[in-house]
Parts: C-alpha cells; sequence; structure tokens
C-alpha cells in the first residue's frame, strides 16, 4: 500500500465561525481525509481533499445493516503555539477494535495516525484557542458496497472530519441532571456495546429524548440482562466517589474502554486516591446516598472531559448529589486533564503527542 497521502487544497475557503459561538459539531474545516477499501486491493488512495458531500449507492450497506465505526478525540493549540493531540494511538487501536467486532478489515494503524496528522497540519488555522474550545476530530468508517445480501461489505471508505468546538454540554462543567432508564437499554454482554459504533448510539436516543423531556440532560444506562447495574451514563463513562474511595463499573463487553476513563483512572493512582473498578447496582448507590456515604458523580468522555452530576432520578426518587455542585474530585480532574491537554502543565504520563506543523 503507498503511504504517501495524496492533498488536494480547496480554492474556497470557508468563512470561520467566532469562537464564543462554536457550539458543539455543526461547524467544519476546509479539508477532509478519504481513503478507499475493495477486497482485490485493500485499503487504497489516502488522500486529502476539499470538505465535500459523500456519495453513495442507495444499496450501500452502511444504509442497510449500519456496519460502520467512529472515533472521536482532540487537537489543542498551547500559547506557545504548539499542536497537541490527547492519546490518539490509543483511540486508532480502538478503532481496529471496533472494526474487529463489525467485521471491517483492519486500518494499517501508522498510515491512519499520519493521515490525522496530515489533515491537522492542512487545516491548522481552524484550531480555536479560547478556554474551553478545541478541534474535535472524527474518524469513522462506512461500508460501500451496493449489495443487499447480508453479509460483510467488501468495499468501505475511511474518513475522518474535523470541527471547533465548545463545551459539549450547555451546562458546560457544571453539574448536569441525569435520569436513571429503567426501560430501555443501550447493549448487552456479547452485542456490540464495546465497539463504538452507530447502531449504540441509535439505540440510545429514544431514552435520550424522553429524559429531556422530563428536565434531564441524559440517562444512566442500567445492565440490560437484570436491570440493575450500573453501566454508562449517556455516552460517557461513569464515576462515584464513596467514603473516599472512586468507584466506575468494571468492564464487562457492554461498556466502552474509554480513553479518558483510562486516563482519569491512571490519575487517581497518581495522587493515591483509591480507585475500584467493580460491579455496581443502582440501589446500593442510593443507599449509598441516604448514609452521607456517596460524595460526588461524574461522567467522563472526549467531548465533554469530565461532567459533574448533581442529580440522579430513580423510579421517581430524585437524589442530589454534592449538593448540586461540582465536586472536589471532579473539578481537580477535569482542571489537571485540560491542562495537561492544553500543555499548561506538565505531562507525568507521556499522554501528549505533538503535531508537526
Amino acid at each position: 500500500m503507498a503511504r504517501s497521502i495524496d492533498i488536494q487544497t480547496t480554492t474556497k475557503k470557508k468563512q470561520k465561525p467566532l469562537q464564543h459561538e462554536l457550539g458543539f459539531g455543526i461547524h467544519f474545516t476546509d479539508h477532509m481525509f478519504i481513503m478507499d477499501y475493495a477486497d482485490d486491493r485493500g485499503w487504497h488512495e489516502p488522500r486529502i481533499v476539499p470538505y465535500q458531500p459523500i456519495v453513495l449507492d442507495p444499496a450501500a450497506k452502511v444504509f442497510h445493516y449500519g456496519q460502520t465505526i467512529f472515533e472521536g478525540l482532540k487537537a489543542f493549540k498551547t500559547t506557545e503555539g504548539k499542536v497537541l493531540l490527547f492519546r490518539p494511538e490509543r483511540n486508532i487501536q480502538r478503532l481496529n477494535r471496533s472494526n474487529e467486532r463489525l467485521g471491517v478489515p483492519a486500518l494499517d494503524e501508522e498510515l491512519a495516525l499520519d493521515a490525522l496528522k496530515s489533515l491537522i497540519a492542512v487545516d491548522q488555522e481552524w484550531i480555536p484557542t479560547e478556554p474551553g474550545t478545541s478541534l474535535y476530530i472524527r474518524p469513522f468508517v462506512i461500508a460501500t458496497q451496493p449489495a443487499l445480501g447480508v453479509d460483510a461489505s467488501t468495499q468501505y471508505q475511511f474518513i475522518i472530519i474535523m470541527s471547533p468546538v465548545g463545551n459539549y454540554y450547555a451546562e458546560g462543567v457544571n453539574p448536569v441532571k441525569i435520569f436513571v432508564e429503567s426501560e430501555y437499554v443501550r447493549a448487552v454482554r456479547g452485542g456490540i456495546g464495546e465497539a463504538k459504533t452507530a447502531g449504540n448510539y441509535a439505540a440510545s436516543l429514544k431514552a435520550q429524548e424522553v429524559a429531556k423531556e422530563k428536565g434531564y440532560s441524559q440517562v444512566l444506562w442500567l445492565d440490560g440482562v437484570h436491570r440493575k447495574y450500573i453501566e454508562e451514563v449517556g455516552s460517557m463513562n461513569v464515576f462515584f466517589k464513596i467514603n473516599g474511595t472512586v468507584h466506575t463499573p468494571a468492564l464487562n463487553g457492554s461498556i466502552l474502554d474509554g480513553i479518558t476513563r483510562s486516563s482519569i483512572i491512571q490519575l487517581l493512582q497518581h495522587w493515591d486516591i483509591p480507585v475500584e473498578e467493580s460491579t455496581m447496582s443502582i440501589e446500593d448507590l442510593f443507599k449509598d446516598a441516604k448514609s452521607g456515604a456517596l460524595e460526588e458523580a461524574f461522567g467522563t468522555g472526549t467531548a465533554a472531559v469530565i461532567s459533574p452530576i448533581g442529580e440522579l432520578n430513580w423510579l421517581d426518587e430524585k437524589l442530589v448529589i454534592s449538593d448540586g455542585k461540582t465536586g472536589e474530585i471532579s473539578g481537580k480532574l477535569y482542571d489537571t486533564l485540560t491542562g495537561i491537554q492544553r500543555g499548561t502543565i506538565p505531562d507525568p504520563f507521556g499522554w501528549m503527542v505533538e503535531v508537526n506543523i
């Protein structure tokens, strides 16, 4: 496979939005990366082209059988002008784990990372610099073979698009209200819950809609078998500080192995704060809250980084956490992780990767 990336730059650059009006994922940079796959050629023709619509046959398998996976990561620009990525190799590795689960041919991880860096270099002027902003990067794979047989596609496209973004939640890093979902199920062990694929998110939309109608920002997912064990919050991993120890649900085959999640665990261990990965029931969590043992709760993910939880509603019983305020650990984790990402505080873990511009 040719490793050189062909670059075709646009002749019509877009007008950039004001940084305080970015929102999340609604503006897109001038260029995109595309690479094709065919069974008889493998992955081929890696190229950067002007941002444009994708033209597909109506019978393309992505439309009918949902064979698609994606990733999400961010680029940051320091005050010295350096461009930094947060643990990008982990995203590429997870991309291939998702590919494996969905029957998609593996990507060359070195080439995928080169493509990502090259695209950032071309569109570097799109990286915002105001506090709370970043350049969100969305690599994804779609099945493009025009055939209606129920089997894996023989043709794919690997695409990367980028979007300058602000805070994921309108509340910013302030606590959000969460509705505990007891009817709908996001994923089950043995399914595709640990893959980053569109079907997981499609399965979550109805419950999220219901939660918002009730005045809640997101849902807390319970396991799909017993409907009692905590799994994820919205599209994020979730943590609870109970009697001085931070707990998070153990990876069990239906929970996404979050890169922010693993980074939070490393940070807590670095600070000598006890952290446990275990099975957690919603009933026990409410008991801990009533006894005063539950001190704070928060979600973690690429988009929001840290999202403190100020209230849970389970079976119409409301639970206020940390007086509805951002907890000490939540705030410290957010400040530290975003500081490392932006290059304003030391990175003792070697997480950040500089993009040569």
